[in-house]
């Protein structure tokens, strides 16, 4: 028995007892009113007595090793690791340290947010000659770049509805994994500053609607929304969907960057009455997507699939999402597009670093590729099979600042998403409690009493502030480098530093010419995958 439990027992078993004794001589008569004319001896007994139950339980019945072996105290242990989190992050991490946003990366989508000025003074705090360090070099003939160059239009030939699009939209977000109000802040927010809202596979509900803010209309695995009873997709009710002026584009969802080939999980907790109609779930269950599509099991099928979509939509955009793996695969799809000659109108493409409120760790750590590799590896092998230009690039990952746009643009991608820092905009903390349904500022629980701290149009000028301010960044750091439009950037323009010098990431990695690998000069880097893709199976 430890010294700990050992006075336990000594409190329990003698001063205890003791104290109620010593308390009843004390008191003014034997009775309840009495208690009041021995306030000192009543608050020992009553200190002592709360040390014996707590310490019982602890003791005798508690499933902790540590707390039956060191009842009570123990607990002060478990109230430490409890906020240790936001001890972490506010008073011992610098600003460069946190993940997955450092305190000067939240700090920026702050200032933009409110409106504030979002310069920092007496230089830089990164070490810019750190290993691996990305920058930009600047012309001495600095051009200005408007609001157009901000925006790019998104449809290929079979497309009958094409849509001009900003260059960076808020990612996919479901209402469920984001409370109603804050799902309306954002719409809100896209409606005041001209930019799409991606729904998440969860589905468009009453809170995406409200407001009239652009949609871009997520389906995945589950097809909630636009599904049977029995999970299968549903022709009909996805073409009244698909059909509402508000939805201006649709995306397949195959993958995710932080579960990729996993499939979704809403926690029963989060599975309200409202949130069942709108998915054709039941009420308070988990809810989990299956991991691949049943609607078709290979390339040449996800893109006929993609073909329907697009017919039944009235000609709208429409694209797939995924998290690259193995780079045979797309290499693959890219074969079916040649084959079929069925192209999408946009692919997204999502990091291994993306976000999600319940994740299991080794996915989430281990499993895809980073945002960057991946959007590099996308554009290459389209732009060797000729199809770069009629086939947009949409990169999702990590995007705070503008120079995060700028570089995912650089390496291939046409438009950026962004989901977490648009939760920043909105007021999130990383308090990283997404999967609990206890978000302590509303904006990814269900909890009423929580979700009521947000004022939705308060939060969505938030929204298009920050928005604006970052296209704005993007834009300006463009013309820093004497470009005439974004669509000049390439590999060639983001440096990497070496120890033994900086070099381009185009150095660092093999390029693609337009057309290359349809003329079978496949470089070693692409030849193993390309040749072992099939247009017939991932």
């Amino acid at each position: 028995m430890t010294p700990v439990a050992r006075i336990y027992l000594l409190v329990a078993l003698l001063l205890t007892p003791l104290s109620l004794v010593w308390l009843i001589l004390g008191m003014d008569g034997i009775s309840p009113a009495a208690l009041g004319s021995a306030p000192w001896r009543l608050a020992l007994f009553l200190l002592l007595a709360a040390w014996t139950t707590a310490g019982a339980w602890d003791f005798f019945f508690s499933p902790s090793n540590l707390r039956r072996n060191y009842p009570v105290l123990a607990n002060i242990r478990y109230l430490l690791e409890s906020f240790r989190p936001e001890i972490q992050q506010y008073f011992i991490s610098n600003n460069q340290e946190e993940r997955p946003f450092s305190r000067e990366r939240r700090n920026i989508v702050y200032a933009r947010a409110k409106g504030e000025t979002d310069t920092i003074p007496f230089g830089t705090e990164r070490n810019l000659r750190e290993e691996g360090y990305r920058s930009l070099r600047h012309s001495l003939s600095p051009t200005h770049l408007d609001a157009s160059h901000g925006r790019l239009l998104i449809g290929g030939e079979a497309c009958k509805q094409r849509y001009e699009a900003s260059r960076l939209n808020v990612s996919a977000m479901s209402f469920g994994a984001l409370s109603g109000r804050a799902v309306q802040a954002l719409n809100l927010g896209a409606e005041l500053g001209g930019f799409a809202h991606n729904t998440g596979e969860g589905g468009i509900s009453p809170h995406h609607t409200r407001h009239a803010g652009d949609l871009i209309w997520q389906v995945g695995t589950g097809y909630f929304g636009c599904r049977q009873t029995n999970g299968r997709f549903d022709p009909g009710a996805y073409a009244e969907r698909a059909g509402l002026e508000q939805v201006k584009m649709v995306e397949l969802k195959l993958s995710q960057g932080a579960k990729p080939s996993h499939g979704g999980v809403l926690p029963g907790a989060k599975v309200s009455g409202e949130i069942a109609k709108i998915r054709l779930v039941e009420a308070g269950k988990t809810v989990f997507s299956p991991a691949r599509h049943p609607e078709f099991d290979s390339p040449v099928g996800l893109l006929e699939f993609l073909q329907t979509l697009r017919e039944l939509s009235g000609g709208k955009p429409v694209g797939f999402k995924l998290a690259v793996g193995k780079p045979n695969e797309f290499c693959a799809i890219v074969k079916a597009m040649l084959a079929t000659g069925i192209l999408p109108d946009f692919i997204t493409v999502d990091g291994a670093e993306g976000g999600t409120g319940a994740a299991p760790v080794e996915f989430t750590n281990r499993l895809g590729l980073p945002c960057l590799d991946a959007t590099y590896l996308v554009g290459q092998i389209l732009l060797g099979a000729n199809l770069k230009r009629q086939v947009k690039v949409i990169s999702s990952g990590i995007t705070a600042t503008g120079f995060d746009m700028l570089e995912k643009i650089a390496l291939g991608a046409d438009a950026v998403n962004a989901a977490r820092s648009m939760m920043l905009a909105l007021g999130c903390i990383q308090a990283r409690a997404c999967n609990t349904n206890r978000c302590p500022t509303g904006i990814t629980t269900q909890d009423p009493g929580l979700v009521r701290a947000i004022r939705v149009a308060e939060k969505a000028r938030r929204v298009r502030r920050y928005h604006a301010a970052t296209v704005q960044a993007f834009l300006e750091l463009c013309g820093a480098m004497g470009l005439a439009s974004p669509d000049e950037l390439g590999p060639e323009h983001l440096f990497i530093r070496r120890d033994d010098g900086g070099q381009t990431y185009a150095d660092a990695n093999c390029s693609l010419r337009s057309g290359q690998l349809l003329a079978g000069d496949v470089p070693e880097r692409f030849q193993g995958d390309w040749d072992r893709a099939s247009p017939e199976r991932f």
